[in-house]
């Protein structure tokens, strides 16, 4: 049986910490209101969605959300989802 060096167990250590520090960064940010300025990562409209990832965050307008929305919920950290204000005018 091989043991692992110190070197190897420091390294993977450091691999977890990043992805919980990573975690803990995208749902920090997790809680903020989407404004006009936020804009669809696809068309330019007006994000009414947002997707938080390991990898950072997606904006989609309502249209784009419907569309890619079953497959973001699979690999989103969070899912916000504002399009509900379309219909109530907030």
């Amino acid at each position: 049986m091989r043991s692992m060096s110190t070197t190897g167990i420091s390294t993977a250590a450091q691999a977890v910490t990043t992805l919980d520090e990573q975690t803990a960064s995208a749902t920090d940010s997790s809680e903020r209101p989407l404004t006009t300025a936020d804009r669809c990562d696809v068309c330019d409209a007006q994000a009414y969605v947002r997707v938080v990832m390991l990898t950072g965050e997606l904006f989609f307008c309502a249209h784009h959300a419907r569309r890619h929305g079953e497959k973001l919920r699979e690999v989103a950290l969070l899912f916000q989802d504002e399009t509900a204000s379309l219909l109530t005018g907030e």
